[in-house]
């Protein structure tokens, strides 16, 4: 996926605001079954995505200005 517009990302930082909070919530509650390991595993790895495409089209639009 690749952010297109400023509606986009809006929507992306959102996104992105909600995934942390939820890996802040499984973290604290996280207990050694192999769920909740998973659970983070996943949960990084989305937020490390989206934190990327937001720094992509940062980096888009500051090179256009």
């Amino acid at each position: 996926m690749n952010i297109e517009s400023e509606c986009e990302l809006n929507v992306t930082r959102e996104k992105l605001a909600k995934l942390r909070a939820r890996f802040e919530e499984v973290r604290r509650n996280a207990t050694d079954k192999p769920i909740d390991k998973l659970t983070l595993q996943s949960l990084k790895r989305m937020i490390n995505q989206l934190a990327e495409e937001i720094v992509v089209y940062e980096s888009r639009i500051g090179a256009g200005s």
